[in-house]
């Protein structure tokens, strides 16, 4: 059994982590009937505080934790490589956490952060939520979204523009002469990237006054997409497909060879993130490239301005995106 946490007793007591460290430090005048609901949810759980951690409160410990959904994710290696790039460059080292993208895990991560001491925080999740910002001010902690939207703006974030990436993904294939084109995607609730991506390709096939329905949802992974998109292929032909990501686009590839469909000619596909599966396809996957090292490096970079109280320009960084064409959109060179 996982020892309890300072969230877990800030979550019994209905307070915050905060006022849980108030009483733990006797540092402020908490009232009595909040001060006791606080003791009795230490009891009840048996929580320990850290004594290191306390010994250490207000002071540097140059650590920065890191928040992932999914550290096995194809791009998440390059990702963290630019994080500790340039954290080492400031003399900082990184605690990497895996959520599996649960709200209730990322919040629970969060308060082991605070608890550890980190200097900041990186933070990556498929969603930005209300209880994730109340968690953040609860913790007090400076703390970066990377490839994470705050539609408000109220956290600083580095991500590309989802919208307009998957937009010119569409309107690359639409310039190819291509006017039934699909769109591959998880569930993707709104504020999620898959959704903005999703909008993106709504856009552009309005802009061009294509019919935008032809999406597909399943779970974003290459086994559950390949049954989808096989199931799509026996109803209808499409011209081509964009993927929420390379994983579901290399799907669609091999859908499209079981169905005896020849890729680029019967069919194109577009992919999402540039990991290295597009280059072990073949034909190779044409795909939305993302600056995946850059991401990292200008997150923790980001970082260490708001630590130094440095100045920065903007709240949100937006990195370039670009689209690179491989053999699923064109015809191999090699004869």
């Amino acid at each position: 059994m996982m020892s309890a946490t300072i969230y877990d007793v800030a979550r019994e007591a209905g307070v915050s982590m905060a006022t849980v460290s108030r009483v733990l430090n006797d540092t402020a005048v908490v009232k009595e009937e909040t001060k006791k609901r606080v003791l009795d949810a230490i009891a009840k759980l048996s929580y320990r505080p850290n004594a290191v951690a306390r010994g250490l409160a207000s002071k540097r410990t140059k650590t920065i934790g890191v928040i992932v959904p999914d550290v096995s994710a194809g791009f998440m290696a390059e990702l963290v490589r630019g994080i500790e790039d340039v954290a080492r460059m400031y003399s900082y080292h990184i605690i990497l956490c895996n959520s599996d993208g649960s709200l209730t895990r990322e919040i629970d991560l969060v308060g082991t952060m605070w608890e550890k001491q980190v200097d900041g925080i990186i933070f990556m999740s498929p969603r930005l939520q209300p209880e994730h910002i109340q968690t953040f001010e609860d913790a007090q902690i400076p703390i970066i979204l990377c490839r994470t939207d705050d539609p408000e703006k109220r956290i600083p974030s580095v991500n590309i523009n989802n919208r307009l990436a998957a937009q010119d993904a569409v309107e690359f294939l639409i310039k190819k002469g291509l006017t039934h084109i699909a769109f591959i995607g998880g569930v993707g609730e709104e504020g999620t990237l898959t959704a903005e991506r999703r909008q993106g390709y709504a856009d552009a096939m309005r802009q061009y006054g294509l019919d935008p329905s032809f999406v597909f949802t399943s779970r974003e992974d290459y086994a559950t997409s390949l049954v989808s998109v096989r199931s799509q292929l026996s109803i209808d032909r499409y011209q081509a497909f964009l993927a929420s990501n390379d994983e579901m686009a290399l799907a669609a590839l091999h859908a499209c060879y079981d169905m005896q469909l020849k890729v680029p000619d019967d069919v194109m596909i577009v992919g999402f993130d540039n990991t290295k599966l597009t280059q072990m396809a073949r034909p190779e996957l044409t795909t939305v490239a993302q600056p995946m090292y850059d991401y990292g490096a200008v997150a923790m970079r980001f970082l260490t301005k708001l630590l130094n109280d440095e100045p920065f320009s903007t709240y949100t960084v937006i990195l370039p995106h670009q689209i690179l064409e491989r053999g699923s959109t064109k015809p191999s060179l090699i004869l």
